[in-house]
């Protein structure tokens, strides 16, 4: 009985966050919040959608998009900076991914400054019709993956002419 009950606290977390990843995805890039919420983009392992989960463990709370197909790459921006050099050339690493849905612009992004070897990452939400913005801090020590790996996708839309936030 006891072995029965170990098993089961060992599985647990893992099921409680199996619904952010399912048998054919990937993940692209995750992290948690300091409110317990999870963010997690994935892709189809055959490049055939890429998907933004956020929310609790027990549920997701907002899914983008809706539809699993190989236009959701079409309704992700993604930018990047990068200057090497270290501290003596303010080093800096700064990735965004962004979608739009319902009036607000979702901005996941990860930042990493040389200077002071400072990282941060999270989602910045902007209410488009009245400019508002709010912050969902990410803990960098909870990451997984990279943002900057998806300079490498020739699917996303790679905006080189839009401004860099976080």
């Amino acid at each position: 009985m006891k072995c029965l009950l170990f098993i089961i606290l060992y599985l647990l977390p893992l099921n409680l966050f199996s619904q952010y990843l399912r048998p054919n995805e990937i993940i692209l890039y995750s992290f948690e919040t300091k409110d317990r919420k999870k963010m997690v983009l994935v892709k189809d392992k055959n490049n055939q959608y890429i998907q933004y989960r956020f929310g609790t463990k027990n549920k997701i709370e907002l899914e983008f998009p809706a539809e699993r197909n190989a236009d959701s790459w079409k309704l992700f921006s993604y930018n990047y900076y990068m200057r090497g050099g270290g501290k003596a050339n303010s080093g800096q690493e700064i990735a965004n991914l962004a979608f739009t849905q319902n009036g607000f612009q979702y901005l996941v992004y990860s930042t990493y400054f040389s200077e002071d070897e400072s990282m941060q990452t999270g989602i910045l939400i902007t209410n488009l019709a009245t400019q508002k913005k709010a912050r969902i801090k990410g803990i960098i020590k909870t990451r997984k993956e990279s943002l900057f790996y998806l300079q490498e996708n020739s699917l996303l839309k790679l905006e080189e002419d839009g401004g860099l936030d976080f």
